[in-house]
């Protein structure tokens, strides 16, 4: 029992944080819960004893994804704006 814990805490920390994802409707915030989600992820695989997918997860899970979707709410906030002003002029 004493070595599942570490296992078991990592599961809620996962549950959490992709319920937190879910939930919230910011997409900024959204992008750092995903990210809070890759990290626990890769605990999860490290305390699994998957070192490789834990790496990868920490990467891609964790730098990629959550960059790639503030990159996309970056361009769309832009273009929104350059619209409303093409739009008062």
């Amino acid at each position: 029992m004493t070595g599942e814990l570490p296992v078991l805490l990592g599961l809620l920390l996962v549950a959490a944080a992709g319920t937190g994802a879910v939930l919230v409707r910011d997409p900024v915030r959204q992008s750092f819960l995903l990210s809070l989600l890759g990290l626990s992820l890769a605990t999860l695989f490290l305390l699994l004893q998957a070192p490789d997918v834990a790496l990868s997860q920490l990467a891609v899970g964790s730098a990629l994804t959550p960059l790639m979707v503030l990159l996309s709410v970056r361009k769309v906030r832009r273009k929104a704006r350059s619209e409303r002003r093409e739009e008062r002029e």
